[in-house]
């Protein structure tokens, strides 16, 4: 792609012209894996329908239970269900980007480094870039892409998705090897409307 789609607003409005971007992309043919953000399968459900018969790998990384509170898990199971029998590989865990480190600021007051780098993240391209990047870093440390080449990744903001990147991803002890190297969609404002 030669060119940046981008949205006025962050935020779920912009999914379904994401699903459209990401496509476009993939039919290129240079990708083998497409990791991506959803808190309840909505989204990945949307993508994986569009990528039928698609070779690209999907990873659907979702939010670890209690990340709302509680023990709840968002990830809907029927949809996780319908994902996994589709040929998507669903991983929830901590989150690459805040973690425990996010529990010590909370109690203790405070910054950690972590922190740093995520809010640095959303300060080029909003949650969405953040998120697409923790998903990449957390979907290679649990082995899913490979660190060696490009893979897409999708990331959004309250909900659905806004930002679309190609990047090389890295495990946590290596974070910096990272690469982004594609913006494929991004909002131009890193909230969403009012």
């Amino acid at each position: 792609m030669d060119s940046i789609l981008y949205f006025d607003q962050a935020g779920p409005a912009n999914t379904e012209a994401v699903v459209r971007c990401v496509c476009t992309r993939l039919a290129v043919g240079d990708l083998g894996h497409a990791v991506v953000a959803s808190t309840t399968g909505r989204s990945a459900r949307s993508l994986q329908q569009a990528l039928a018969g698609s070779l690209v790998r999907l990873i659907v990384v979702s939010e670890h239970a209690g990340f709302s509170g509680g023990d709840v898990q968002r990830l809907d199971p029927g949809i996780r269900a319908e994902l996994e029998s589709g040929g998507a590989t669903i991983f929830v865990g901590a989150h690459a980007l805040s973690g425990v480190e996010r529990s010590v600021s909370n109690r203790f007051g405070g910054v950690s480094h972590v922190e740093i780098i995520a809010h640095t993240l959303r300060r080029f391209g909003g949650d969405g870039l953040k998120v697409a990047v923790e998903v990449a870093v957390m979907a290679a440390d649990a082995g899913l892409i490979p660190t060696d080449r490009s893979v897409l990744a999708v990331g959004g903001t309250g909900g659905g998705w806004d930002t679309a990147i190609v990047l090389r991803a890295a495990h946590q002890n290596s974070f910096f090897d990272l690469e982004v190297r594609e913006i494929l969609a991004k909002p131009r404002q890193r909230g969403r409307a009012a």
